[in-house]
């Protein structure tokens, strides 16, 4: 999952970093909340729940379900709302523009 890499050693642990995506998917608190409990930023937070994320689809051990279930016995009068928060992408400030 982790590759040691050069430069700055992260601020958490691996440990710690499962720990903030785990909370983050189980609390449903956003990832200012999540980042400031775990004394990181929040662009940080997202990342590390990126990384989680990419880590555990691309271990094809975790699989979503690509078709939705048939038959008589699914109650459909369930409601499941996404809540997911979505990274954007934003224009990058230059000197001509400022």
């Amino acid at each position: 999952m982790h590759v040691p890499a050069k430069g700055r050693p992260p601020k958490l642990s691996i440990e710690d970093q499962i720990l903030l995506c785990l909370s983050y998917w189980r609390e449903y608190r956003t990832l200012f909340h999540v980042a400031t409990s775990y004394g990181v930023s929040e662009p940080t937070a997202s990342r590390i729940v990126r990384h989680v994320e990419d880590c555990l689809i691309n271990s094809n051990l975790f699989n979503l379900l690509k078709h939705l279930p048939e038959g008589e016995g699914i109650d459909w009068n369930v409601v499941i709302v996404d809540a997911t928060e979505i990274p954007i992408q934003r224009p990058k400030k230059t000197e001509e523009k400022l």
